[in-house]
């Protein structure tokens, strides 16, 4: 049996980030990564300001990242749109160059780096690899994502009647619609959805949206529904008619949006999606990931394997606000109120920043 004193199972940003913190602080953490190549994860790919701000003390500066920042916000609902200013500069990234600097980060600070390594099951202090061998982790970071862990997965968090898809397409943009929002995020919401768009560090543009599962029974296949919805909100149909060629439809299943993991075990940090869900309109996962990891390592560096009970339980209310006030909103966004809130938010654009600040983690 192998043992390790600090096992980080996951190497996307909530698993690097708290390697960094770890190795920096004179442990000798081990990350585990299932993929041998990093790819590129069905993700909004937004930092917000808050981010930036963990990722400098991480000593990563952003624009190692992109040297593109989004300054504002452009909301579309019905053929009515708003726009407004976000409180501080994020910036918009792909998941494969953001997994790439921070895990080359981790490395750097003095973490060992496995790749390739599968983690079939996990019980009782020992985990079981695909090849068979046997791990004995004093401490286990779990930063698995939104995959749970044979052995390990979480208590089944409702995501109640009418879960919510996530789907992705990739879109080449024409150099003037990327001008046109090469320093902004636009947010299309329509029936039962919302759509997040954002020029990355590479020029092309990421489409993600949320979208209830009835819509996607009604329409019928991921394409047809795309189709419906750019019938619906034109703006959305003139990006998506500059999707990539060949390009196919990234989807994610019954994504818990409002979960949190309020329970915690000696010797368990759940990190990430593994510890909170927060509904992708905040655009506040990275936000969470970066966050979970960075606190639980410093809470180990403090109190040990005996920390994580407390230190989960910490997140969950931490998490709180953000997430219930992002879960709000996005009730709002999908149902027929929206349309008819834009001009309001036009006369007081403040909100929109109130609403910003509300959603990120502190």
């Amino acid at each position: 049996m192998r043992r390790t004193t600090a096992l980080i199972v996951g190497a996307g940003p909530a698993g690097s980030a708290a390697a960094i913190v770890l190795a920096r602080g004179g442990a000798r953490p081990v990350v585990l990564e299932r993929s041998r190549e990093t790819g590129d994860a069905l993700c909004g790919g937004f930092l917000s300001w808050r981010t930036l701000d963990r990722l400098h003390a991480l000593g990563i500066d952003p624009d190692r990242l992109s040297r593109r920042r989004i300054g504002r916000v452009h909301v579309f609902a019905s053929g009515r749109e708003v726009e407004a200013p976000l409180p501080r500069p994020a910036l918009a990234v792909s998941r494969r160059t953001f997994d790439t600097v921070m895990l080359a980060e981790a490395e750097r600070a003095g973490a060992g780096v496995e790749r390739g390594v599968a983690v079939r099951s996990a019980e009782a202090g020992s985990m079981v690899l695909a090849d068979g061998t046997t791990l004995s982790p004093g401490t286990l970071f779990l930063a698995v994502g939104k995959h749970d862990l044979r052995g390990l997965a979480r208590p089944t968090p409702g995501a109640g009647d009418d879960p919510a898809l996530g789907l992705r397409v990739r879109i080449a943009p024409t150099d003037a619609m990327r001008r046109r929002i090469e320093d902004a995020i636009e947010l299309h919401l329509f029936d039962r959805g919302y759509a997040g768009l954002a020029v990355q560090e590479d020029g092309t543009a990421n489409l993600c949206l949320a979208v209830r599962r009835s819509r996607l029974h009604e329409a019928g296949s991921p394409d047809a529904l795309l189709q419906a919805i750019a019938r619906e909100t034109p703006v959305f149909g003139d990006w998506l008619a500059m999707r990539e060629s060949g390009c196919g439809v990234d989807a994610v299943a019954n994504v818990p949006y409002g979960w949190r993991m309020r329970k915690g075990v000696a010797g368990l940090f759940r990190l990430g999606d593994q510890a909170a869900v927060i509904p992708s309109l905040a655009g506040e996962g990275m936000g969470i990931a970066v966050a979970s990891g960075c606190s639980a390592a410093a809470a180990y560096a403090h109190g040990g394997a005996a920390a994580s009970a407390g230190w989960q339980r910490r997140f969950a209310h931490d998490a709180g606000v953000p997430v219930r006030m992002a879960g709000l909103v996005r009730d709002l966004a999908e149902g027929p109120i929206a349309p008819r809130a834009l001009p309001w938010l036009a006369r007081a654009p403040f909100l929109i920043q109130v609403i910003a600040r509300a959603t990120r983690m502190m």
